[in-house]
């Protein structure tokens, strides 16, 4: 089983310090090198399958950086661009295919890791090989460098040794894979990321049957029912209205840039903090979501198809959560990434339907929601993602779902999930419901009009 370990690290003195800004800098060169030489020879939008990009000498590169990052580390940094085109073509063929939902807009070339100038981003990979760690009271990094900042710092057998702050996720490993060491501008830190092989008797047994269905939406990020009748709705208006409102900070920006520049560092800032924040969110989400499934017996897990997100809320207003905040993809891939820590299988099926859809009488053209309010000609009212979330669950199971309590709601405070007291469309989030009916959590809740 993959998983990752991702952790600080510190240097132990200043020149420590300056070898491994260097060794991130020299990194960042030769991507940038290496990308250029590629994209100069990718000039036909409609070429699927370019092979220009590969009769780059990247040989001749590898040759001028291996006595700053070493030869292990030049190959690596040059693997890694490789990577990122191959992984870019692959996106385009799915963007032409027109039985391919999962692409909506023309992906770009991989880009750039800064310039000489404006500073580059401090960026590198280490070969399994060429690093090693020790976990402990003092754990510790140890990376290979190359032979012209090998008498710079003071660690022995001409390596680096950065002192590793924190513990590890999976401490206990088969195998390690290619180690990332990057500067976070954000939070002034430099961190790693060790991807490893764990034993399979790692992963926990289901404690018992259950099943799960999601919804995920634009306004409500997931609505949850399980057939132990719990249901949970994590609020996404917290974290889209920061994502909104750096987006707009970045639009002004950009309005103000020159007509040759295409951005600045407090842009390229911006993106990595409104991305940064809301891949935390996305996480933290999916960890608490697990975990609270895992306690409830859940075994199986069923997730929307991404096309039928896609199509569901491809409409221009929401088009700005759904793709570029949202990231349905990412969250899918976190969503299976976890459960399998659980023992829990993700299904993705077809919910087309269900946000329409009324439980009661099965209509679907005479429906409509307001906000979170879903009403039906004949009388219906509930949570349009609850109830959602509960047809899927019953569609996927064969069987009635009955629910045994209120809904748990939770909203974000950029660092948990927390929970707050349920109520309905136009009541204060903090104010409890009270009249709810006994039959359905999801319906025959107080109309939001006055009687």
């Amino acid at each position: 089983m993959k998983r990752t370990n991702t952790f600080a690290v510190r240097p132990l003195s200043e020149d420590g310090e300056h070898v491994l800004r260097n060794l991130l800098d020299a990194s960042a060169a030769l991507w940038n090198e290496v990308n250029y030489e590629r994209l100069m020879r990718y000039n036909d939008e409609d070429d699927l399958e370019d092979e220009g990009v590969w009769d780059v000498d990247t040989g001749s590169l590898e040759g001028q950086y291996k006595p700053v990052l070493g030869g292990s580390t030049a190959q690596q940094v040059i693997s890694k661009n490789s990577e990122a085109w191959t992984a870019f073509f692959e996106t385009k063929n799915a963007y032409y295919d027109k039985s391919n939902d999962s692409v909506t807009e023309h992906p770009n070339p991989p880009g750039f890791r800064g310039n000489k100038d404006d500073g580059r981003v401090l960026k590198g990979v280490i070969r399994k090989d060429a690093y090693s760690i020790e976990w402990g009271k003092r754990s510790r990094l140890e990376i290979l460098v190359g032979e012209k900042l090998r008498d710079k710092h003071n660690s022995p057998k001409s390596r680096l040794r950065l002192e590793i702050v924190g513990e590890p996720n999976w401490p206990d490993y088969e195998d390690q894979s290619r180690l990332e060491l990057w500067y976070d501008e954000t939070e002034s830190t430099f961190r790693a990321s060790q991807p490893v092989t764990i034993p399979d008797e790692t992963r926990a047994t289901p404690l018992a049957d259950e099943t799960a269905a999601l919804d995920i939406g634009a306004n409500n990020l997931v609505a949850c029912t399980t057939t132990t009748g719990e249901q949970y709705l994590y609020d996404g208006s917290s974290p889209f209205d920061q994502f909104r409102e750096t987006t707009e900070r970045i639009a002004e920006l950009q309005s103000k840039l020159d007509d040759q520049q295409r951005t600045s560092k407090r842009i390229d800032r911006l993106f990595k903090v409104m991305y940064g924040r809301r891949d935390h969110a996305q996480d933290a989400l999916v960890r608490d979501l697990v975990e609270r499934l895992y306690e409830e017996g859940v075994s199986t897990v069923y997730v929307g198809d991404l096309k039928d997100v896609l199509s569901t809320h491809w409409k221009p207003e929401v088009n700005a959560k759904t793709h570029n905040f949202w990231a349905f993809q990412r969250f899918i891939d976190r969503l299976e990434y976890v459960s399998e820590e659980y023992g829990i299988d993700v299904v993705a099926e077809s919910e087309s339907w269900t946000t329409q859809e009324c439980p009661e009488c099965g209509k679907r053209e005479e429906t409509a929601r307001n906000g979170d309010l879903f009403r039906c000609v004949c009388g219906f009212e509930g949570h349009a993602d609850l109830k959602a979330s509960q047809l899927f669950l019953e569609r996927e199971t064969g069987t009635d779902v009955g629910l045994m309590a209120q809904p748990v709601c939770l909203e974000w405070d950029d660092h948990e999930w927390s929970e707050t007291p349920y109520s309905p469309e136009g009541a204060s989030p903090k104010e409890e419901r009270t009249n709810r009916s006994t039959r359905r959590t999801v319906g025959n809740i107080a109309s939001v009009e006055s009687a």
